[in-house]
């Protein structure tokens, strides 16, 4: 039996950097009306917010009516931005980290769930360190509305100005206030996110899941590990409001407490009705980048089942030329790592039909295995 093909790590990069911000700016509308409604307390604190959101619904349609639709999009500039390396190289460093934690094929589940938790935890962890400044700003972009205590202006004209503001009030620390609650968050849910989904995926789906099984268990997965870790979640973003402003807690479990003791328990969880709903995006990118994967390793391999499927999607004009391209861009196994040129032009052939070309063709059986 041949030995399986598999992707380097650059490509591993680039190739789950890629399924990430797609998925990101798909559900970015969800991403801000959750973290409106999230950091509400501060935002009324600080006269950023002249009543309380009633709920989600309440928060879209107060958002739409006083900013427009495209400003549903506020923030996710930065997101993209952080969210390509942050997704990439917890994938990429995923793999790699999992070595360090060996299996035995002795070993019990349990042993084995432990070790998909840890390694997707450090992975995580490792990404948080090279982008946390930017999901500071992200964070504080979509949370500055128009106000009419304001008089209907911002606090920050873009990304830049952000990094501007909060230095010149708060220095560099300004903005990575709330780091630690971030690092512990985001090994929860990380580790949860990676070592569920890498444990159940061989239990529930076997070697030969479809694309629509594989989206179910990645959104099973991250709505559990995003309840998990939503109150760490809202105590790091919390922190985050209080950069710039008169008043800022002592620390995250100053954070905690103060929340609790003045908006209760529920404070904690404001949102998290709104993070289901972008849990989407975060399936979308498990699911798809497993395929993304391995429509690329076929693509490299210059398999048939590639052109069966581009030329199922693109019928009439589309046909010829896409046909006419791939039998352009086909080269021989042994070449293709020589040619940078070679491998540009395949992934961004493939980029855009991988979410759903194949999974949709193997349901009407027009790929044959």
């Amino acid at each position: 039996m041949s030995q399986k093909p598999q992707i380097n790590f650059y490509e591993n990069f680039l190739l789950s950097g890629i399924a990430a911000g797609i998925s990101k700016t798909a559900a970015a509308p969800i991403e801000r009306v959750k973290l409106l409604v999230q950091n509400q307390g501060e935002m009324l604190k600080s006269g950023r917010l002249d009543k309380p959101y009633a709920g989600v619904i309440d928060c879209t349609m107060r958002t739409y009516k006083e900013e427009g639709i495209r400003h549903f999009w506020r923030g996710n500039l930065a997101n993209v931005i952080r969210y390509f390396p942050t997704q990439a190289l917890n994938f990429a460093f995923k793999d790699q980290v999992k070595a360090m934690f060996k299996k035995n094929k002795d070993e019990s589940y349990a042993v084995k769930f432990g070790k998909n938790i840890a390694s997707g935890g450090v992975a995580g962890t490792l990404s948080l360190f090279f982008v946390y400044s930017l999901d500071y700003a992200r964070t504080r972009l979509a949370n500055d509305n128009k106000s009419a205590k304001t008089g209907g202006e911002r606090q920050f004209n873009g990304l830049i100005d952000v990094y501007k503001k909060t230095i010149a009030t708060d220095g560099v620390q300004g903005l990575y206030r709330g780091f630690v609650s971030s690092a512990v968050g985001i090994f929860l849910y990380r580790g949860a996110y990676f070592g569920l989904f890498d444990t159940l995926k061989p239990i529930l789906l076997g070697e030969s899941a479809n694309f629509f099984g594989a989206f179910a268990l990645g959104y099973g997965v991250t709505v559990a590990s995003g309840i998990l870790s939503y109150p760490v979640d809202t105590v790091r973003r919390r922190m985050m409001m209080t950069s710039g402003e008169a008043v800022k807690y002592k620390g995250s479990i100053d954070c905690a407490i103060q929340v609790i003791k003045h908006e209760g328990v529920a404070a904690l969880f404001k949102g998290a009705g709104a993070n289901i709903l972008r849990g989407v995006a975060g399936a979308g990118v498990l699911s798809g980048a497993d395929k993304l994967k391995e429509l690329y390793v076929r693509a490299r391999l210059g398999t048939k089942e590639v052109l069966t499927i581009i030329t199922y999607l693109f019928r009439g004009v589309l046909k010829r030329q896409v046909t006419s391209q791939f039998k352009e861009i086909t080269v021989k196994k042994e070449s293709f790592d020589t040619s940078g040129k070679i491998i540009c032009q395949r992934f961004f052939n493939y980029l855009l039909i991988s979410l759903y070309s194949y999974s949709y063709n193997r349901q009407h059986n027009d790929i044959k295995e």
